[in-house]
């Protein structure tokens, strides 16, 4: 049976990428009926940041050759340990227990939300592989970082996370979904392109439907 892992990471109760995350999460499970679902909103609790017994952690999986997920419990010996450990479980479990996991991650300062690199952290172990599943990031933007844009060089999120799928977790079958200018609700400066706005989250919400049949 199919799982889906959905997080949502936006410090507003009402956001774009909540919007989006919502509708693929909707779709999805409309076209799989009986599958699998979790949520977790990690702007709303939050995840802890990792310390040093997480570092301990990653030193001894490395030092002992362990890859498997289902082996990291085997080098937490400390007290200190065992505490990261008891954060790090449950979090690890329902990403390894998803095959298709949806993150809501609109743009902060060019990047990600702290909220989500803190999950993203407890959940990274050197030399992991989780091969076989399917992402998709529901994004929103305040201004327009789409290639060919001026503020394409500044876009550390859409990139930021393409990279990390691929490099850490050898993930490339990942879904971006961008409603981009979304500022221009707010900015004077950019509201002579809202109609630019409007286009742009009418079809993030329409590859959100398509990706949620697909996935």
């Amino acid at each position: 049976m199919s799982h889906l892992l959905h997080l949502d990471s936006s410090a507003r109760s009402a956001s774009f990428s909540r919007e989006l995350s919502a509708r693929f999460a909707e779709v999805w499970r409309a076209a799989n009926p009986g599958a699998g679902y979790t949520y977790r909103d990690v702007a709303a609790d939050p995840v802890p940041p990792i310390g040093q017994a997480w570092t301990e952690i990653c030193d001894a999986l490395l030092q002992a050759g362990i890859t498997d997920p289902a082996g990291y419990a085997s080098v937490v010996k400390t007290p200190e340990q065992r505490e990261a450990w008891a954060v790090i479980e449950p979090l690890l479990a329902e990403l390894l227990a998803a095959d298709v996991v949806l993150i809501g991650a609109p743009m902060y300062n060019f990047s990600i939300p702290a909220t989500l690199k803190l999950w993203i952290d407890q959940v990274t172990f050197p030399k992991m592989s989780l091969a076989g599943k399917a992402f998709v990031v529901a994004g929103a933007r305040g201004g327009s970082y789409l290639p060919g844009t001026p503020r394409e060089p500044f876009d550390h999120h859409e990139r930021y996370l393409r990279d990390f799928f691929a490099g850490h977790y050898d993930v490339r079958d990942v879904t971006f979904l961008n409603s981009e200018l979304t500022n221009a609700l707010v900015d004077p400066g950019l509201s002579p392109r809202d109609p630019e706005r409007i286009a742009s989250r009418e079809q993030a919400l329409l590859g959100a439907e398509k990706a949620g049949r697909e996935a």
